[in-house]
Formats: C-alpha cells, structure tokens, sequence
C-alpha cells in the first residue's frame, strides 16, 4: 500500500473490529527494530527511498549503541481478505534496565508477537518480557525469527519455547525479519488472533496518556490510547491527576512521523498536542477526558522503583538552570527517573537521581549530553540502604555522603536481587565464580537442554550495578544472558569508605562497600585515583579511610623546579638554603592548594573491577 493512499483513509472508518494494538518484545538484540522496519516497507509506511535501518530507533543514542532505548509508536494500514486494518505498533526496548518502557507500552497493546533468536534461542529478558505480557493478560503471538542465518537451529529453539512457555509448535511462527520470510503468516496472526480494543464508541471520550516528549517548536506532545469515545481537535479536556484543562491544537496518528488526522476514535493510538506548558502537567498513566463529561480516574501505572543512585552536577556552577531544564524535559520522556535537589560541598549544586540500571544511568547521562548539549559530571553509583540506628530510628540512604558514624549504627541492610543466569553449560565455571566473588548465594540450577542451564541467584544489588554485567558477558563470551528482580533487603556487614586528598574528605567520591572487601576496594581505587589525577606544585595525599583509619594511600608527586640550578659549585649551605625555602614554600601551598578533580576520577569509581 503506498504512502500516498493513506490521505483516501478516513480515521473514522475504522471502528474497535478492525483495529489491532500489538508491541513487539524480545531480548536485546532478537531482532525486534529490524521487524519493526520489515512491517513498515510492507504495508507502505515508509518506502525504498526512505529506508533507514531501524527506523523507529530516533534517538542518536540509539544508533550509536545498536540498542533500543524508547518503546516506540508506528500506525500501519494492512488489507487482509478485503478489509483494511489499522494496526498500531510499538516496537520496545530489549534491555533488563529498560522494563519500564516495555510494562508502560503492553499497557496500551492487546496482544504481543514475542521474537526468539533461532541461533541463540530463549534468554534471560525474553522470559522477563513474557512473564510482563502474561500477567497484562495479552494474546502472545511466538516467533522464532532469523532462520535465514546459517546457525539458525529453529526446532531447538522451539522446544526451549515449549519448555519455558508451554506454547504448542503450530503457534510458533518462522520468520526472517531481515528478508521478509513469513511476514504474511505473522500479518494473519496479528489479525486473526489478537482481540479488538475493548472500548465502546458512545460512551464519553476517555484516554490513557502512555507517553510523552518534548518538541522544541510544539512544546509537550502526549502519546494516547482512546479507551472509549472519541476525540477530536478544538475539543476541550481535563487530566484527571494534574486538573489542568486544555484545548486539543493538534492530533493524529504516528505514521511513522506525526500525521494529523483531525480526530481520534474507540481503540485507536495516537499523539495529541494541547498546548501543556510545563512538563509536569504531562504526568505518564494520567487519564484524560472531556472538560464537562468527567469519568472515573484509570489506575494508572506503577512508579518505577529506582535501583540505583547518582549526582549530575553541572560541571560550571552558572549553568544549574540549564540541566535543570535538561533533566525536566528529559524525565518527561523517561519517566522511570527519580530527580531530587542536592548541593555537595565539592561539586556545589545538582541533582540525586534514581535509575533502573547502571546502562540506564549512562544512557540518561549521554542523552543530556547529546540532546540538550549539557556539560556535567556524574558521581559513583550508589543503592538504596536501610540502617537501624541504636536509638531505634531507621533510616534510608541512598547517598554515601549521609551514612551514620558507625558508633551510632545496630544494623545495616542492604537490598537483594533475585537474578535469572542463561548460560551454555561451557561457562557454568567462570560465571558461578563471579557470582561467588560478588556474594551471591545460588537457589537453583537447572537444565533447558543438554547445553544450556538456567541458573538463579540471590546477589546484593550492590554488587551488581557497576560492572556486574560487563564481567558477565566477557567470562561467557557474550552467550550469558541475565535478567534480575528486587527481593526486599537483608543485613549485612557494610562501612561507608571515604577518599580523602590531603586529609579533606571528598563527599562526591565515598563509597559504602562490604567490611571483607575495603581494604582490596579501597587499594585499588587509591591506585587509580594517582594515574588520572593531575600533578600539582605541592604533593598530593590520597587515602582510603574507614571512620579515623586509613586503609591505603598514594601520593601524587609535586612538580619540582630545579632552584639550585643557579648555583655553579660554590658553598654547600648556600644550596641548602634554597631547598628549605622552596620544602616551606610547598609545605604553605599544600595548606592553602586546592586538587582539580578531573571528571575521569568519578569515572573510576564507576569502573572499578
């Protein structure tokens, strides 16, 4: 169907029975952004002259990295046995950091097509995604894809289906997204046993908000699905959770750019513009409704529960109202970011934000780079501890900077993830390793097939959020795979660390490890903390100290000048003098000197083996 038909199309011909809402989900790199652009060329979303690989990966971040970081929304027109459908896709994030976004959108989907890789078979996040689309109650539609490949082994991979899913073979569709084998058996699928949209045509217009962003030019614009009713534009509405009335400016469908059509109907997904002015007032899972027909409120989503925890200050104090701005536009397109106000005596004014992964972290940190043009520095990474203190009060931490003296402290508890392992049984050696070295305690193993094992831990998150999952994939050669879940919290023997540069504490650069690894932790940061910070003219002292003892030291040595240069023999004493004078001359500078911290020692932290 070509581009240039959809105008012929009135939105309002097509009722709840001829529209499907289905997403696409899979684990990282199944394939999910490649069929996505196979079902776009083929129902004429976009033709040969516009193909992009991935087209609904928008986000430079995305093209950088090969990953998909937005669920995204594309509308499509397919004719099956004389009736045309509208389709409305979302194509969504593979990655266990972002399961918000893939939660949020199967929200908005009746059904589910869930892509297996034929060569690597199921793994960690395709049992997650299932899992999520099984509770939502959706039709799921299996898919082996990439059987094309040489390495493809589809009956395999259908038997691990069979095996974690319970799913019968004929469901199971083979495909190729990248050569378009089996895109019609997959269209009829979607067709024929996904159910309509739920919602009835004459009753009064209700919507769930699902997304959002902000457009330089058009302000915020809102992704909706019509629960019931219609609208349309010039209509007035009401947000149920913020209260604010607003007059629709614009709306229509993503196809796969904004395509105003004037009005929306029963079941249909689409963006609307009206004219928010701040981005608060866009609030993900709101309900919105016509301005003197209210109905009652949709339960909304979830909030996201943040696992990890970091400061972004700007990197010159003048430019806080900028990364503000950034953030806030920024946490309008990914609502699964925590932001609170705090100062730090040595990076002054920022922000404490929660994340759900450390790739979360440093996809949300390149964005603000990359989008907003904003120069920041992102502290070490941090969890959510609870700590009883002697008085009986508990209290919750998040930044290392507010743990309690130790005098004062009964307990500490520390959260606990209940992690998924996929491995071939080649590298069960090296990963139960790892896990041990992080303090995992194994629940249980068990086979898939004669090569691969699903392993599960009990791990501390804490051990996890840095470079957990780098090691993971290094020791197994990529083919691990692993998916994790919050497990409540338990108690366990930590100390907060600080690293000290000339006997001042550095609050940005303090850490809360476990007692048995503080020495090892705090050696080797100490060590790398030497090669990235700048020689000064004074010697420059950094240790490691829990509470008034100090655990490793280095010392940056101070940039001499040669002061006896001068002397052409002559009296030894006179030689003497000159090198007092300059011992003192340091010694005052040291007093009053400050240490210029370059951003790569909180990358350190970050990347501490």
């Amino acid at each position: 169907m070509n581009i240039s038909l959809i105008p012929n199309f009135n939105i309002k011909d097509f009722p709840s029975e001829r529209i499907r809402n289905f997403s696409i989900i899979a684990h990282i790199d199944h394939g999910k952004s490649t069929l996505a652009d196979r079902l776009l060329e083929i129902t004429g979303t976009i033709n040969s002259r516009q193909k992009v690989e991935q087209v609904l990966d928008k986000l430079q971040v995305e093209r950088e990295r090969g990953i998909t970081v937005k669920a995204q929304t594309a509308s499509l027109f397919y004719e099956y046995k004389g009736v045309v459908y509208l389709l409305n896709l979302i194509d969504t994030p593979g990655h266990v950091d972002f399961t918000y976004e893939v939660s949020r959108s199967l929200y908005a989907c009746q059904g589910a097509v869930l892509l297996v890789d034929a060569a690597q078979g199921v793994q960690a996040q395709t049992m997650a995604n299932f899992f999520l689309a099984f509770d939502a109650d959706l039709t799921i539609i299996p898919a082996i894809n990439k059987i094309d490949m040489a390495n493809a082994d589809p009956e395999r991979v259908a038997g691990e289906m069979n095996r974690a899913f319970d799913t019968n073979r004929e469901e199971i569709l083979l495909i190729s997204a990248k050569m378009g084998i089996g895109m019609d058996a997959l269209f009829e699928a979607i067709i024929t046993r996904i159910k309509p949209p739920p919602g009835d045509q004459n009753k009064p217009f209700k919507g769930l908000l699902f997304d959002s962003w902000y457009d330089e030019y058009r302000g915020v614009v809102c992704l909706i699905e019509v629960i019931d009713g219609s609208i349309k534009k010039g209509d007035q509405i009401t947000a149920a959770h913020a209260g604010q009335s607003y007059e629709v400016l614009e709306i229509g469908l993503m196809y796969p750019e904004p395509y105003a059509t004037g009005a929306l109907y029963t079941g249909q997904v689409g963006y609307l513009i009206a004219g928010l002015k701040t981005v608060k007032e866009a609030r993900v899972g709101d309900t919105l409704y016509h301005t003197r027909q209210p109905v009652p409120a949709l339960p909304g989503f979830k909030p996201a529960k943040p696992m990890v925890f970091a400061g972004i200050y700007p990197l010159e104090a003048s430019d806080f109202d900028m990364v503000r701005d950034a953030i806030e536009k920024l946490t309008l397109n990914d609502a699964s970011v925590t932001v609170e106000k705090e100062s730090s005596v040595a990076l002054g004014l920022g922000f404490r934000c929660g994340f759900l992964g450390l790739l979360h972290m440093d996809v949300f940190k390149q964005r603000l780079e990359q989008e907003y043009n904003a120069s920041i520095i992102v502290t070490s990474p941090s969890v959510l501890y609870k700590v009883l203190l002697t008085n009986g009060e508990e209290h919750v931490i998040e930044n290392p900077s507010k743990f309690p003296d130790e005098v004062k402290i009964e307990e500490v508890y520390e959260p606990i993830v209940n992690a998924t392992i996929i491995t071939p049984k080649d590298y069960l050696g090296n990963i139960m390793t790892l896990c041990q070295d992080r303090r995992g305690e194994q629940k249980e193993m068990t086979y898939i097939d004669e090569n691969r094992i699903i392993l599960r831990y009990k791990l501390p998150l804490n051990e996890i959020v840095t470079d957990f999952y780098d090691r993971l994939k290094s020791i197994s050669a990529g083919y691990a795979s692993f998916d994790y879940e919050q497990a409540g919290y338990q108690v366990s023997d930590l100390v907060k660390m600080n690293i000290l540069l000339n006997g001042k504490p550095v609050d940005a650069l303090s850490l809360i490890v476990h007692k048995d690894k503080a020495f090892y932790v705090g050696r080797q940061l100490t060590q790398k903390l030497k090669e990235v910070i700048h020689r000064q003219m004074f010697e420059v002292a950094i240790q490691a100290a829990i509470g008034a003892k100090v655990i490793a030291r280095e010392s940056v040595s101070a940039m001499r000048k040669n002061v006896i240069a001068k002397c052409y023999g002559g009296d030894i004493t006179r030689k003497r003098k000159l090198l007092e004078k300059q011992k003192e001359g340091k010694k005052k500078m040291k007093q009053v000197g400050n240490v210029e911290l370059p951003q790569e020692a909180f990358l350190t932290i970050l990347k501490h083996e």
